[in-house]
C-alpha cells in the first residue's frame, strides 16, 4: 500500500463509528504501537482504536498513542503526512475541546514541527476552542521539544495577557527548563523568586531541573549550595529526581561513590529507578568490571515495578562489545527484542559486526532477520550495507520465534567458550 493510500485509510478509519468494530483498549493499542515499526501500520493500529471509541480513555493517553503514530513516521522521514493526518483532526468535531487540540500541539512538537504547533494555536478562535493554560502548556512543551527555546519567554509574556489567563506551575516549569537549556541557570533561579512574589507553587521538577544545569556548566559549588539552601530555607525535600541528577554527576568517576549514593537513598527511604541503576551499570562498565555490570543488570530483570529500559539494554550492548563479549551482548540483545526496547542503529552495528568477525554466523544472521523486521525503511538501506561488507547480503526475512529471534541452544556454554 503506498504512503498516500494508507493515510487515506487511517483518516477514514479515525472517523468511522460502526458497531463491528470490536472496541480496543487503550492499553492494548499502545502496547502494539511499541512493538510496530513500520509507520502505515502505526496509522491502522491508531485508527483502529479511534474508530472503537473507547469512552473509558484519558486524554492524556490518547495522546500519547496519537504521539506514538506520528514519531514512527518520523523515523521515515514522512513529515507531509504527519501533516495531513494530524491536520485532518480538525474537521472532527472534538476539535473544540482544548485537551483534544492541545494533543495536536504536542504531536506536532514531538517530531519537531514547531510552525505547525504554533499555527494550530493561533487557530484556536477561528476553530472555537477555548484557550487556558492546557492549551499554552501544550504550545511551550512544543517548543522544548522542538528546542526552539529563545521562542518559550517570548510566547510566556506575550499570550497569557493577550488570551487572559495565568501561567502555572507547570508553565513556569517550562520556563525554567527553556533557560537552562540555553546554558542559564542563573536566569532560571530568578523565576523562582517570581514565583514566589505571585504565590505559585515551586516543585521539585524545576529544582532539579536547575540544579542539573548548574551540574552540567561546571558549577558544581553553586548547584550544592543551590540545593542546601532550597533544602534548609526552603524546606524542599530529595527526591528520586534529585538523586539521579547527582549520580549523572558522580557516575563518570568511581562505583563505589554511585553504589553508596544509591545506598544513601534507600537508607533515605527514596526507592532507586532504573535511571539510577542505569547510572550505576555506566560506572562499573567505563571500568571495565562487566560482571558487576551484568549482575545489576540480572537484578533488575528480577525486580518489580524497576526493569531494563532502552537505555539500559544499549549501555549494556555497547560495553560488552568493547570488551568483545560479543554472546553476552548477544544474550542481552535478545532480551531487548523479547520485551521491546531494541538499542539504536550504531550500537546493533557494533555487534553484529563483533559476532561475524568471532566467526558467530548463527547469531549474526538471526539479528539481520530480526532488523530487517524491526528497523524502519531508511535504516534498511543502512542495514544492508553492513550485510554485504558482512558477506550476508542474501540472508532472507524469515518467521522468528515469539521472542522475535532465532532461538540459540545453550549460550550460556558458547559465551564461556568465546571468552
Amino acid at each position: 500500500m503506498s504512503p498516500y493510500l494508507a493515510l487515506r485509510r487511517a483518516r477514514h478509519l479515525s472517523t468511522a463509528t460502526s458497531a463491528a468494530i470490536k472496541p480496543v483498549t487503550i492499553s492494548q493499542t499502545k502496547s502494539k504501537l511499541r512493538n510496530v515499526y513500520d509507520p502505515d501500520e502505526a496509522l491502522k493500529i491508531y485508527s483502529s482504536f479511534t474508530a472503537a471509541n473507547d469512552p473509558s480513555t484519558s486524554p492524556a493517553s490518547t495522546r500519547y498513542a496519537q504521539e506514538l503514530a506520528v514519531r514512527r513516521l518520523a523515523k521515515s522521514h514522512r513529515f507531509s503526512d504527519i501533516k495531513n493526518f494530524l491536520e485532518s483532526h480538525k474537521s472532527l468535531p472534538q476539535i473544540t475541546q482544548e485537551p483534544f487540540l492541545s494533543s495536536l500541539i504536542r504531536s506536532y512538537g514531538v517530531v519537531g514541527m514547531f510552525e505547525n504547533a504554533i499555527n494550530t494555536y493561533n487557530e484556536m478562535t477561528d476553530l472555537g476552542t477555548p484557550r487556558s493554560t492546557l492549551s499554552f502548556n501544550a504550545l511551550l512543551s512544543a517548543c522544548v521539544q522542538s528546542k526552539v527555546f529563545d521562542r518559550v519567554p517570548v510566547y510566556f509574556y506575550e499570550f497569557p495577557a493577550k488570551f487572559g489567563f495565568s501561567p502555572d506551575k507547570f508553565s513556569y516549569g517550562i520556563l525554567i527548563k527553556a533557560y537552562c537549556e540555553m546554558g542559564s541557570p542563573e536566569t532560571a533561579m530568578e523565576k523562582l523568586k517570581e514565583m514566589e512574589e505571585k504565590g505559585v507553587e515551586i516543585g521539585v521538577i524545576s529544582l532539579t531541573t536547575i540544579l542539573h544545569a548548574l551540574y552540567k556548566k561546571g558549577s558544581s559549588d553553586e548547584a550544592e549550595n543551590f540545593w542546601h539552601e532550597m533544602v534548609t530555607e526552603k524546606g524542599c525535600q530529595p527526591d528520586v529526581g534529585y538523586y539521579n541528577v547527582k549520580l549523572w554527576h558522580i557516575h563518570g568517576g568511581k562505583p563505589e561513590a554511585v553504589k553508596g549514593l544509591i545506598e544513601e537513598m534507600n537508607n533515605a527511604g527514596i526507592k532507586p529507578d532504573t535511571i539510577s541503576y542505569n547510572y550505576l551499570i555506566t560506572c562499573y562498565s567505563v571500568n571495565g568490571m562487566m560482571d558487576e555490570a551484568m549482575k545489576v543488570y540480572n537484578d533488575l530483570l528480577k525486580a518489580k515495578g524497576c526493569n531494563p529500559n532502552a537505555a539500559t539494554f544499549r549501555i549494556l550492548v555497547f560495553h560488552l562489545c568493547k570488551k568483545e563479549r560479543f554472546m553476552t551482548g548477544y544474550k542481552v540483545f535478545k532480551q531487548s527484542v523479547k520485551v521491546g526496547k531494541i538499542p539504536e542503529f550504531n550500537t546493533l552495528k557494533y555487534l553484529v559486526e563483533g559476532l561475524a568477525k568471532k566467526g558467530h554466523m548463527t547469531e549474526a544472521k538471526a539479528m539481520i532477520r530480526t532488523m530487517n523486521k524491526k528497523f524502519p525503511p531508511e535504516l534498511l538501506k543502512a542495514w544492508g550495507k553492513i550485510m554485504e561488507e558482512l558477506g550476508l547480503a542474501h540472508v532472507d526475512i524469515e518467521e522468528v520465534n515469539s521472542t522475535g529471534i532465532e532461538k540459540v541452544v545453550d549460550l550460556d556454554k558458547i559465551e564461556k567458550a568465546s571468552t
